[in-house]
């Protein structure tokens, strides 16, 4: 039977200046030394030329080939910095603007125009490389307002979700043409942030196929969501799957919303895999019980923990949590045998005419 594949690793939070993080055969290498199979590619130019790989079979095969000699295959493709740029209300715009390039910077229009371009690509690349899903963000225009207070007009929410629709209903499209999921991270800062803003995104989008969910259990610990309760809900639209890990730690001074502090301090942070709240052998058994086949990828974060040891830690660990799906029922040894006719006299029905 198929099961989830992993262990895997998102390359984004280890990207950097020096070796053997500056390039992405030099941390295609490294992920395997560490006892990885798989890497999630951000789509950052100093990894993988987008455009060429949206439009050239070669480059893309050149670059699977480069990674399998390490061992290594490409889980996915990521545009999560550009699918945060698809929908940007103006009170982000200065703050968002370091996601683009310079040449879009201070022209939302050119920078919304850029980031749709990005998303489309990565659709087209992902289904050059083999690639059977996409991981993104929504972006938002509702957020500013996920509180309450003040009063929300009535229809504000109705029409940030169907703009939101109206814009990645296209991209959708192209994603459907390349044969690609694209997976929404449910992530605090997104109109998609928990199952209810999902279920409204996903209507306005006419319950697009395409429309898919990656599945990270931290974010929910930080806004206090039974992060079980949601695969139960939604387990036939993850496509993608982050493995990190969480804690909360409420007091009477801060909560929730972090009263503004920095990350070691709030109540809830990001941990390294194994140090935070999670209960994975819960999750990984949902995962299995719902026949998820997808990549099991670490995303480091943490607030704590240096990232290389996290990094190293993650590979077993996930490993150790993937679950070997059995080829027959455990009780098979007592399996009595017995034919049609028997199985109806034992439930004193007399045997059935030919």
């Amino acid at each position: 039977m198929t099961a989830m594949k992993g262990p895997a690793v998102f390359l984004a939070q280890f990207l950097g200046d020096e070796a053997p993080f500056d390039t992405l055969e030099n941390l295609g290498k490294w992920a395997a030394e560490l006892g990885y199979v798989g890497v999630q590619i951000p789509c950052d130019p100093r990894l993988i030329d987008l455009s060429l790989a949206a439009e050239s079979q070669s480059y893309c095969d050149d670059l699977r080939e480069m990674l399998d000699r390490h061992g290594i295959a490409v889980t996915e493709l990521s545009t999560h910095l550009q699918g945060q740029l698809v929908a940007v209300h103006p009170a982000y715009d200065t703050l968002f603007d370091g996601f683009a390039p310079a040449a879009v910077h201070g022209n939302p229009e050119a920078r919304q125009v850029w980031a749709v371009e990005q998303v489309k690509l990565a659709a087209r690349a992902s289904a050059r490389l083999g690639l059977a899903a996409h991981a993104t963000f929504s972006g938002a225009l509702a957020w500013p307002y996920v509180y309450p207070w003040p009063q929300r007009p009535a229809g504000l929410v109705e029409e940030a979700f169907a703009e939101l629709a109206r814009r990645w209903i296209p991209i959708l499209d192209v994603f459907d043409d390349a044969g690609v999921d694209c997976a929404f991270e449910i992530h605090a800062g997104e109109d998609v942030h928990d199952g209810a803003s999902w279920e409204r995104f996903l209507a306005a989008t006419g319950n697009h196929p395409r429309a898919r969910l990656l599945y990270d259990p931290s974010h929910f610990v930080l806004q206090q969501l039974d992060y079980l309760d949601f695969i139960d809900r939604y387990h036939d639209r993850i496509s993608c799957f982050h493995v990190k890990d969480a804690e909360f730690n409420p007091t009477g001074r801060s909560g929730v919303y972090g009263g503004y502090e920095s990350w070691v301090d709030r109540a809830g942070r990001f941990r390294s895999l194994g140090d935070g709240q999670i209960d994975f052998g819960a999750i990984f058994s949902k995962m299995a019980q719902y026949g998820y086949t997808g990549w099991a990828v670490l995303e480091w974060e943490c607030a704590l923990k240096h990232p290389e040891d996290g990094a190293r830690e993650g590979a077993p660990f996930i490993r150790d949590h993937i679950i070997r799906l059995t080829e027959h029922p455990f009780d098979d040894f007592a399996a009595s045998g017995i034919d049609r006719d028997a199985i109806r006299a034992i439930l004193g029905l007399a045997p059935q005419r030919r």
